[in-house]
C-alpha cells in the first residue's frame, strides 16, 4: 500500500504544472461558441480571439461577437457611439469606465456600456474571460479606439 501511494505521488510530481495546449482544448470544449480567430490588432493587449457571430447590417444595426481573453489580455480604452452590452459567459474579468473604479466581472454578469462612455474590459491577470460583445445601434457609428490601458 505504501509503495502504491509513493508511486502515485512520484508520478504526480513529475507531471508538468501546466499544459497550455491541453488547457486551451479544455477551454474550447467548455465554451458555447468556437473560439474564433486570434485578434491581431493594436487595440488589444495580450492574446484574445474573436468569433464574429452576427455581422453588421442595416436591418438589425448590431454586431455580435464571442470574445475570449487569455489571462491579462484586455482592450484599449474605447467607446461605442451606439453603446455596447457584454454577456459574461465564462471566467472572471475586469471592466472600467473612465473616471470610475475598476469592477470585477464574472460568468453570469451583464454589463451595459452606455453610448459614448469611454471604457475597457478584459481578463484578470490570472483568469480567462469569455464574453458575448453586442455592439448596438451601429447606425450611429462604429467603435472609437483610444490609448492603451496602463498596468
Amino acid at each position: 500500500m505504501v509503495m502504491a501511494v509513493t508511486t502515485i505521488i512520484i508520478v504526480s510530481c513529475n507531471q508538468p504544472a501546466t499544459n497550455k495546449k491541453a488547457d486551451a482544448e479544455i477551454l474550447q470544449a467548455s465554451t458555447i461558441f468556437p473560439q474564433g480567430d486570434k485578434i491581431v490588432s493594436n487595440n488589444f493587449t495580450g492574446t484574445a480571439w474573436l468569433n464574429l457571430l452576427v455581422n453588421e447590417d442595416t436591418t438589425y444595426n448590431t454586431v455580435i461577437g464571442n470574445v475570449t481573453f487569455e489571462p491579462g489580455a484586455r482592450t484599449n480604452w474605447h467607446y461605442h457611439r451606439g453603446g455596447q452590452i457584454l454577456l459574461i459567459t465564462k471566467g472572471r474579468g475586469l471592466y472600467q469606465e473612465k473616471g470610475k473604479p475598476i469592477e470585477t466581472i464574472q460568468k453570469g454578469d451583464i454589463i451595459k456600456c452606455p453610448p459614448n462612455v469611454i471604457h475597457w474590459h478584459g481578463a484578470t491577470p490570472t483568469d480567462t474571460l469569455v464574453h458575448i460583445a453586442i455592439s448596438i445601434n451601429t447606425d450611429k457609428g462604429s467603435v472609437v479606439w483610444l490609448e492603451k490601458v496602463s498596468d
